[in-house]
């Protein structure tokens, strides 16, 4: 009780900045916010950076991805990529809510989850869950729209080899199969508009691999919503 007492603390008392170390503020101070949150325009179906006044970058053009639309909040870099390193293995879970607020803040997010039937979080293992003790991408959506939330229409079917050690190509076979909708839960997804929440998106494998599955199973309209989008797709992240 005492620890789950410390991990809301971010979200309900004045604090230091976990960025610059001003006294008091929220997690992430409104200064560092504007500093290192600052909208770019993005592909609309992969949400890599893209010059002004081009809604989808080449790749996507050449190659579709399974997802309709793709937002990102920041980029995976300084300092949100320490910030989810301690969020994700540091159990502080207490940052899902300062998370979800910049994902709240950046663009075409609001509306995706205003017109959203459901909020997927992309599944974990279970083993890897057993070892981390929870979903970082489920503790997002109640953040973000806990009455939308369903952790389980969509099924982790196997563990996979870590993403960061394989090429494009091998990443691809290594999800193959790997995520399925339960079979009971089909008429949660047939026809409907879902929003598939992760914490990070870096080659996309893993967020491509779900939505595979879900359009199998109907799924009208899928958004993929991160919190942060690496820059360069060398891996996938979990």
């Amino acid at each position: 009780m005492f620890r789950q007492l410390l991990q809301g603390l971010p979200q309900r008392l004045p604090s230091r900045c976990a960025v610059c170390h001003a006294w008091p503020a929220q997690p992430v101070c409104n200064v560092c916010v504007d500093r290192f949150a600052q909208p770019q325009p993005r592909c609309r179906t992969c949400a890599l950076p893209v010059l002004p006044g081009i809604a989808q970058c080449g790749a996507c053009v050449r190659e579709p991805p399974p997802l309709d639309a793709c937002v990102a909040a920041v980029a995976y870099g300084y300092p949100w990529s320490r910030l989810v390193t301690e969020f994700k293995f540091q159990e502080q879970t207490g940052w899902a809510g300062a998370f979800a607020m910049l994902m709240r803040s950046a663009p075409w997010v609001e509306p995706s989850l205003d017109a959203a039937d459901l909020l997927v979080p992309m599944p974990l293992a279970p083993a890897r869950l057993r070892q981390r003790g929870f979903n970082q991408a489920l503790e997002l959506c109640r953040q973000l729209v806990p009455a939308k939330t369903d952790p389980t229409v969509l099924l982790r079917l196997r563990d996979t080899l870590p993403q960061t050690t394989l090429s494009r190509s091998e990443r691809q076979r290594n999800l193959r199969h790997a995520f399925a909708v339960d079979p009971l839960r089909t008429d949660r997804v047939a026809g409907r508009r879902l929003v598939l929440v992760d914490d990070v998106m870096t080659s996309g494998a893993s967020l491509y691999a779900a939505a595979v599955a879900l359009r199998a199973a109907g799924a009208l309209h899928i958004t993929g919503m991160v919190l942060a989008r690496a820059e360069l797709a060398a891996s996938d992240s979990a």
